[in-house]
């Protein structure tokens, strides 16, 4: 193991995280879930930091990462709503926008071929509202009480991105196919 190997292992432990936040969520010790999501945060910009700076970046690294940031982002999700705190409703659409964007990724794969997986503004734009939807409500359950207009506002903003954003793979994704299927043919 050397140094380069690092960005790697912190992604490892942010995958470890997500037991114990999980646990701390579904037992509603919400205080110390945050102090842990803070860490996964920390740890998140830390390995791409390490892995930029340092040319440390490797395959493994670039499926690690956002593996970690998903698993923990869709536990978030499932424990919160299994608590009652988040609409089991917005869970599943968030889960179906996932499963639709591997489904056609997989069939591009094997139907078109090769690709590189890069996400979308809008797709970011909608991580960023997840993660600060799962931030507001741990947060309001553990630390200070957040006005349920803005929880609201929230998970109406994750809800819009997260129907756009899927709907932008469905198409960007439908055109690259298209256009690959018609050089095929040429």
């Amino acid at each position: 193991m050397t140094l380069r190997d690092l960005p790697n292992l912190i992604s490892v432990l942010r995958i470890v995280l997500v037991i114990p936040i999980v646990y701390l969520l579904v037992q509603r010790q919400f205080g110390l879930a945050l102090v842990l999501f803070a860490v996964a945060g920390i740890s998140d910009g830390l390995d791409g930091y390490l892995a930029k700076r340092y040319n440390w970046s490797s395959r493994l690294g670039s499926i690690l990462d956002p593996l970690a940031d998903k698993l923990l982002l869709v536990s978030a999700f499932l424990a919160l709503a299994w608590v009652g705190e988040i609409p089991l409703w917005l869970v599943i659409a968030i889960m179906a926008r996932d499963v639709i964007i591997i489904l056609g990724g997989i069939i591009y794969h094997y139907l078109i071929g090769q690709f590189e997986m890069v996400p979308t503004w809008i797709s970011k734009l909608n991580t960023v509202f997840q993660i600060v939807l799962v931030l507001a409500i741990v947060f309001s359950l553990g630390v200070y009480t957040l006005s349920p207009a803005m929880i609201n506002g929230l998970v109406i903003m994750v809800t819009i991105t997260t129907l756009i954003s899927g709907l932008d793979y469905i198409w960007v994704w439908g055109r690259r196919a298209t256009l690959a299927s018609k050089q095929e043919r040429s």
